[in-house]
C-alpha cells in the first residue's frame, strides 16, 4: 500500500470559519462607517421582525442592505422602492452566503429633486384614480356644533386654533393628538382621521367638520402629509376636511385631497366657524326689516280694506232682495200646503175605492181561472220540450259517433296526403325551370364572352393600361401594345402602320430613341 505524499508547500491552512471571519474583521476596520449614495431596489417593507432589507444599487454595481428595527424607527421618511437615498452605516460581511452588506444607521433623500420626483409620481398615481376629483369635494357646514383638529397637542398650531374658533364663534373641540413629523407621522394622521369618521357618537357626537393642521417647514419636515395613507383616509372620510399643513407657500398632497385647504391653521379656524358678533348683528338687522316690513305690510293690508269696504253696499241693501223673497215665500207657504193636503187627500179617497172586497174578489177568481189554465197547459208543454230535448241530443251524438269520426279522418289523411304529392311535384317542376334557366344563361354568357371569340382564333390588342385598343387609327409607330390570345399574353411594338388619314394628337414629350429589333430576312411584313 502506497504513502500519501506530503505537500511539497508550507502555506497554512484556515478553516471556511476562519476565513469568513478575517474578511469581516477586515472590510469592518478598513472601511467602518462610509455614506453611501445609490437607489433603493427590492423594497419590501419591514419585515415582521421590524428589520427591513433590500439593495443599494447604481448602474454599475448593488450591494445589499439592512435597517435594524432600532434604526427604522428612528427614519424621518418612509423608504419607497426606486427611490435614491444616501444612506450612512458600516460596511460588514455576511458569512451565511459569503456576501458584503452596509448596515445602515441613518438615511435621508438624495436632495429635494429626489423628493420631488417622488411627490410628483404618487400625485399622478393617486389623481389617476380620481382622489383629487373637484366633483367629490363636500361644502363646508355653516354652523357646526363640534370641530375635530389632527394635530400635535403641544404645539403653537392648536393653541392659535382654539384661540380663533373662541374669538369668532366659541364650540367645542376635539382635538386627536398625532405626531406631525417623522416616519410615523403619516400613520397617525391617517389613524385620527379613520377613527373620526369611526366616531359612534357615545358621549359626545361625531365631529361636524375636520382640521388637520401642521407649522410650516422643509419638504422632509411635511413628508408625512405627502403619505398615501393620509391621502386616502382623507378622499374617504364621510366627514369635511380642512387642510391647513404649513405655510401659504407649502403644498402637500393632502391638500389636494381636502375638501378646502387653508393657508395657515388661524385661516382653517376661520373657515370652520363663522364669527359670532357678526351673526347676531346680521340676526338683529334682519328681525328689524321684518318687523318693519311687516308694519308696513299691515298697513297696506289695513288701507285696501278700508278701500274695500266703501265700495260694498250696506247691510240693508244686501238683504232687501232676500227678505223680500222670504216674505213672498211665507205668504205662498199656507195656500201650498192647504192645496197639498186637497191633493192627497182625492188620491187616497180613489185609492181606497179601487181596494173595495167585491174588487178584491173579482180579481181573486180572475187569477185562480188564470192558474187553473196554466196547469192544464203545463204537462203538454213539458212533454213538448223534453221531445225537442231528446231530438237535439239524437242529431249531435250521431254527429259524433265514432264512424263519422273515422270517415273525417280519413278524408283528411287523404287530403294531407294529395297535398304532400302536389307539393314534391311542384319543387321538382320549379327546380327543372331553374336548372333548364341556368343552363341557358351560362350558354348565353359563353357566347357573348370574348373568350369564346378568342378560342376561335382571334386576338385582343391591349394598351399598356389595359385598355382594349378598337381601331388601327389610335395606334402610333413605335407604340407597346399587349397581343392577348386565348392561351396568354404577347408583348409587340408597332412597327409599320398602315395608311390612314392625319389624325391630330394631343402634344406630348418625344419618347426617348429605342433599337427596333432586327427583322429576319425573308419574314413577312406584319403592322407590328
Amino acid at each position: 500500500m502506497s504513502e500519501v505524499p506530503e505537500s511539497a508547500t508550507n502555506a497554512a491552512e484556515y478553516t471556511v470559519s476562519e476565513i469568513s471571519g478575517a474578511l469581516k474583521r477586515t472590510v469592518e476596520d478598513a472601511f467602518g462607517h462610509v455614506r453611501v449614495r445609490g437607489e433603493i431596489s427590492g423594497y419590501r417593507g419591514p419585515h415582521s421582525s421590524g428589520h427591513a432589507y433590500f439593495s443599494l444599487k447604481d448602474d454599475k454595481a448593488r450591494i445589499e442592505a439592512v435597517i435594524w428595527r432600532s434604526s427604522m424607527n428612528r427614519l424621518r421618511f418612509q423608504p419607497e422602492e426606486g427611490m435614491e437615498v444616501i444612506a450612512t452605516g458600516k460596511l460588514t460581511t455576511y458569512p451565511g452566503s459569503s456576501k458584503y452588506q452596509i448596515v445602515i444607521e441613518q438615511m435621508e433623500p438624495a436632495g429635494a429633486g429626489a423628493l420631488m420626483a417622488l411627490l410628483e409620481e404618487r400625485k399622478r398615481r393617486l389623481g389617476a384614480e380620481g382622489l383629487f376629483d373637484a366633483s367629490a369635494k363636500r361644502a363646508l357646514p355653516f354652523m357646526p356644533r363640534i370641530i375635530g383638529v389632527v394635530t400635535s397637542p403641544t404645539g403653537a398650531v392648536i393653541r392659535d386654533i382654539i384661540h380663533r374658533i373662541t374669538d369668532r364663534f366659541p364650540l367645542h373641540v376635539l382635538v386627536w393628538p398625532v405626531r406631525v413629523q417623522g416616519e410615523t407621522s403619516g400613520m397617525e394622521v391617517a389613524n385620527a382621521i379613520n377613527g373620526f369618521n369611526g366616531w359612534d357618537g357615545g358621549a359626545l357626537p361625531r365631529p361636524d367638520v375636520l382640521i388637520v393642521a401642521r407649522g410650516g417647514g422643509s419638504l422632509e419636515d411635511l413628508w408625512g402629509f405627502n403619505d398615501e395613507a393620509v391621502v386616502r383616509a382623507v378622499a374617504a372620510s364621510r366627514i369635511p376636511v380642512i387642510s391647513a399643513v404649513g405655510h401659504e407657500t407649502d403644498w402637500t398632497l393632502i391638500d389636494l385631497a381636502a375638501d378646502v385647504r387653508a393657508p395657515t391653521p388661524t385661516g382653517a379656524a376661520e373657515m370652520a366657524v363663522p364669527v359670532k358678533a357678526d351673526l347676531a348683528a346680521h340676526i338683529a338687522m334682519m328681525g328689524a326689516r321684518l318687523a318693519s316690513s311687516m308694519s308696513r305690510y299691515l298697513n297696506r293690508r289695513r288701507e285696501t280694506q278700508r278701500a274695500l269696504s266703501r265700495a260694498l253696499p250696506s247691510a240693508d241693501q244686501l238683504l232687501a232682495l232676500p227678505r223680500r223673497h222670504f216674505d213672498e215665500t211665507a205668504a205662498r207657504l199656507s195656500r201650498a200646503l192647504q192645496a197639498n193636503t186637497q191633493g192627497k187627500r182625492a188620491h187616497f179617497d180613489g185609492r181606497a175605492r179601487q181596494l173595495s172586497p167585491r174588487l178584491l174578489q173579482h180579481r181573486l177568481r180572475e187569477k185562480r181561472r188564470e192558474t187553473g189554465i196554466l196547469a192544464v197547459r203545463l204537462p203538454r208543454a213539458l212533454d213538448v220540450f223534453v221531445r225537442d230535448l231528446r231530438a237535439l241530443y239524437h242529431r249531435r251524438t250521431g254527429r259524433l259517433s265514432i264512424e263519422a269520426t273515422g270517415r273525417r279522418t280519413e278524408r283528411g289523411r287523404q287530403h294531407l296526403q294529395q297535398l304532400d304529392r302536389r307539393l314534391g311535384q311542384s319543387i321538382d317542376l320549379r327546380l327543372d325551370r331553374a336548372k333548364r334557366k341556368s343552363f341557358e344563361l351560362e350558354r348565353l354568357m359563353r357566347t357573348l364572352s370574348h373568350a369564346s371569340v378568342l378560342e376561335r382564333g382571334f386576338a385582343i390588342v391591349l394598351d399598356p393600361s389595359g385598355a382594349p385598343i378598337k381601331r388601327a387609327l389610335d395606334i402610333a409607330d413605335g407604340d407597346d401594345v399587349t397581343l392577348r390570345f386565348q392561351d396568354g399574353d404577347v408583348q409587340a411594338v408597332a412597327t409599320e402602320a398602315s395608311e390612314r388619314p392625319a389624325k391630330p394628337k394631343p402634344e406630348r414629350p418625344a419618347p426617348a430613341p429605342a433599337k427596333k429589333p432586327p427583322v429576319p430576312s425573308g419574314s413577312q411584313g406584319s403592322l407590328f
